[in-house]
C-alpha cells in the first residue's frame, strides 16, 4: 500500500501551516547562488499545494517570507521578488482548474508595488474557488501581527467600538490576520530546524510540530504524505485526560 492510500481522509487536519526551509542549504550543496534553492524550491510548492488539494485538506499556510527575511541581502531580497512574481502568475491559472483560492498574510504594504499588484490580482481571480484555501504568509511574524490586532483594539476601543472589559481570547483572535481560518492542526517545518521561527505563535498554541530533515527543494507529495500519517497516529488531548491510558497528563 503506497503512502496515499493509508492516509484516513475521516481524519484529516483542516489546516496545515508548513515553514519552507533549507532553500539556501540545498543550493550551497549544489554549488549554487541562494536564489538557486528557492527557484527550486518552487516545485515543492506546487507538489504540496496539489497533494494538499487532493486528499481534501482546507487550508494550506506557506511561511514565504517573514519581516526578518528583510534583513537578508537586497540582491537576494530583489530575487525573491522576482521569483514571487513570476511564480504566482504563472501558478494563477493553474490554481484556478484546481478550485484553489488565495488568500495572504502580512504586512504586504512593505512589499514592492509591483509584486503588491499582482498578488492582489492574483487573489481576485482566484477569490470564487471553494477547494483548498492556500494562504502565502509574506513580510509576516507572529509579533508582528499580535502587536497590530493590539493596535487595531486600542484604536477600536479609543472610539467607543471596542469595550476594553469584554475583551478575551476569542476578540483579540477576531482581530489577527488569520480570524477567518481554524488554527493550524500540524505544522511541518523542513531543514532539519526545530524552531516555529516568529509564525503563527497565538496559533501554534495545540498545534502538533512534525519536523523532517529534508530540504524544501527536495520535498514531494511523498513527504508530505509522512507528515500526515504521523499526524493520525497523534492523539490530540489538548491539556486533558488520555482517552487511551486514563492517565492524567500535562500539555
Amino acid at each position: 500500500m503506497d503512502l496515499k492510500q493509508q492516509i484516513d481522509r475521516n481524519s484529516l487536519p483542516r489546516h496545515v501551516a508548513i515553514i519552507m526551509d533549507g532553500n539556501g542549504r540545498w543550493a550551497e550543496k549544489k554549488g549554487g547562488e541562494r536564489i538557486f534553492g528557492h527557484r527550486n524550491g518552487v516545485e515543492s510548492v506546487r507538489m504540496v499545494v496539489e497533494a494538499a488539494g487532493e486528499l481534501g485538506v482546507e487550508y494550506l499556510t506557506l511561511y514565504a517570507f517573514s519581516t526578518e527575511n528583510w534583513n537578508r541581502p537586497r540582491t537576494e531580497i530583489d530575487g525573491l521578488m522576482a521569483l514571487l512574481t513570476r511564480a504566482i502568475t504563472n501558478e494563477t491559472n493553474k490554481l484556478n482548474k484546481n478550485n484553489v483560492r488565495l488568500l495572504i498574510i502580512g504586512n504586504v504594504t512593505d512589499l514592492p508595488k509591483s509584486v503588491h499588484k499582482q498578488l492582489m490580482q492574483s487573489v481576485e481571480a482566484l477569490s470564487e474557488n471553494k477547494g483548498l484555501t492556500l494562504v502565502l504568509a509574506l513580510s509576516y511574524s507572529g509579533r508582528w501581527e499580535i502587536t497590530d490586532a493590539v493596535k487595531k483594539m486600542m484604536a477600536d476601543a479609543a472610539s467607543g467600538k471596542l469595550d476594553p472589559d469584554r475583551v478575551d481570547s476569542n476578540v483579540l483572535e477576531s482581530y489577527l490576520a488569520t480570524a477567518f481560518m481554524p488554527d493550524p492542526e500540524l505544522l511541518i517545518r523542513t531543514s532539519g530546524e526545530r524552531r516555529i521561527s516568529n509564525f503563527l505563535l497565538w496559533q501554534l498554541a495545540y498545534t502538533e510540530l512534525y519536523f523532517t530533515p529534508v530540504l524544501w527543494p527536495d520535498y514531494r507529495k511523498e513527504h508530505f504524505y509522512e507528515a500526515i500519517i504521523d499526524y493520525q497516529r497523534r492523539e490530540r488531548r489538548f491539556g486533558m485526560v488520555s482517552k487511551k491510558s486514563g492517565a492524567l497528563l500535562n500539555h
